[in-house]
């Protein structure tokens, strides 16, 4: 079956089954292309919400697809490829969390969309990187305890007087991108400016000129009379903002920031969840009931 068979088929499929395509931005370009929604994480749990559809189809990793049937377990939630994980969201499990809630027990729990569903279900909020900072502002408590990415726990604490615990744990791709290549993108691209992600380490967001998630990042870039930008983030997200700015030019900050995770999600393997059903994403109730607590605070703390 070649590309236009398969683009037509899925068309079908979509309108028979009242099905949309959800695709994050670190998505392959082409999946993109032919989603009914491209987003950051925040944008597309909403969307998972809002949305008249009876089946969804998420063209990024198992947490996402959890998390957009824990906030409508009556839609139908397909992955396209089930292996599609999250090496950050697995740097955190129940037990341990357990384990560090007794030792600040008077800290709210602020769980990073990218984990589980378990581990939300122990949170008392969730927060992406787009809201995290209007969450943690939200927070009757003083004290925080962020899991599981340090290094957007850490930027948050500069952004409250609040005491902020991190948890040791952070995105592969993000940790890898180091100062030597931002300052090496910049020594190369002089007039460009830094938009980094706040997955990135604290040296590398020392050095940017602007800290956004990667919707921030699209927005940020469309309004700027700036021409070029060096971008701190997976490098899919070129695909999005060349289209959104054709007049504009985009450098990625590391040829090596290349999430094989979110790549998993192809035209074939979205086809194939679409005809056989098989990748369906639940949560069991009583995981998905605590767990929604926390992601309904997130979507209330933040007007969309």
């Amino acid at each position: 079956m070649d590309n236009n068979e398969i683009l037509r088929r899925i068309s079908e499929l979509k309108e028979e089954k009242n099905a949309v395509i959800l695709a994050h931005n670190y998505a392959r370009a082409e999946v993109q292309d032919i989603a009914d929604l491209v987003g950051d994480s925040f944008s597309l749990s909403q969307a998972a919400v809002d949305l008249d559809t009876d089946m969804i189809v998420f063209a990024g990793v198992h947490f996402m697809a959890e998390s957009a049937y824990i906030l409508s377990p009556e839609k139908t939630i397909l992955l396209p490829d089930a292996d599609a994980g999250c090496p950050m969201a697995d740097m955190v499990t129940v037990e341990p969390l357990r384990e560090a809630k007794k030792k600040h027990p008077d800290a709210a729990v602020v769980c990073y969309v990218n984990s589980s569903a378990a581990v939300k279900a122990e949170s008392d909020v969730c927060c992406t990187s787009a809201n995290a900072k209007e969450v943690v502002s939200a927070i009757e408590e003083d004290e925080i305890l962020f899991v599981p990415d340090k290094n957007l726990g850490h930027y948050i604490s500069t952004l409250t007087d609040k005491k902020v615990h991190l948890w040791d744990g952070f995105c592969p791709i993000h940790q890898q991108i180091t100062a030597f290549d931002a300052l090496a993108a910049k020594s190369q691209h002089p007039n460009a400016v830094f938009l980094a992600h706040p997955e990135c380490r604290p040296e590398v967001l020392e050095l940017a000129d602007g800290i956004f998630s990667t919707a921030g990042i699209i927005k940020y870039a469309a309004a700027s009379n700036e021409t070029e930008f060096i971008i701190g983030t997976e490098q899919e997200m070129m695909h999005k903002l060349r289209q959104d700015s054709p007049d504009k030019s985009f450098y990625p900050v590391s040829k090596y920031a290349y999430c094989a995770n979110m790549k998993m999600a192809t035209l074939p393997s979205i086809l194939n969840a679409l005809e056989t059903e098989t990748t369906k994403i639940t949560v069991p109730d009583e995981i998905r009931i605590q767990a929604k607590k926390a992601l309904d605070r997130m979507l209330e703390a933040v007007p969309k």
